[in-house]
């Protein structure tokens, strides 16, 4: 089986066990809709030549004033003039830890799926599509429901990798 199947099964089953444990956290509290929360992210960056574009809605569980856990989805178009285009789709498995009022700890599992084709007859490269995984541990400072900071992605890889860098700045927003 290809690595990047394992990844792909590997959420899933990631995806299912917390799934049913929503379900057991339901059937224990009554007001499970009132600890629910939406949201999500958006992001956009642009140079010369070079366009991203990214919209991420998730939803939280929020067990306590300190814990929350919740599952979202990832659609980004990266374009870059006369290199290459790509686009990925993916699900996001997000865990929250607030420790002490207003700072925010984050660790986010993305399983993500690219789509690239290249654009330039003088480089050859062969249009890619393939499953990649992103491990993003993140602080931030929270105040009410937004929370802005740095994440850092310790599976990152220079040729695999969707983000530019390992380190990314994020702003994030729930409901």
């Amino acid at each position: 089986m290809k690595k990047s199947y394992k990844y792909f099964l590997r959420s899933i089953i990631l995806i299912s066990f917390f799934s049913l444990s929503f379900k057991n956290i339901y059937a224990q509290n009554s007001s499970f809709s009132d600890n629910v929360k939406f949201g999500g992210g958006i992001g956009l960056g642009f140079s010369n030549d070079f366009f991203s574009g990214t919209i991420e809605p998730a939803a939280l569980y929020q067990f306590n004033s300190q814990f929350a856990l919740g599952v979202g989805l990832n659609f980004t178009y990266n374009s870059q003039k006369d290199f290459y285009k790509s686009t990925i789709i993916g699900g996001t498995l997000t865990g929250l830890y607030t420790p002490i009022s207003n700072i925010q700890l984050s660790g986010e599992f993305q399983q993500l799926h690219v789509n690239r084709t290249y654009d330039n007859d003088r480089i050859f490269y062969d249009d890619e599509k393939y499953w990649f995984p992103a491990l993003l541990l993140g602080v931030g400072y929270q105040t009410n429901n937004v929370t802005i900071g740095v994440r850092y992605d310790v599976l990152y890889d220079d040729d695999k990798s969707i983000y530019g860098s390992p380190w990314s700045p994020f702003i994030r927003v729930y409901f």
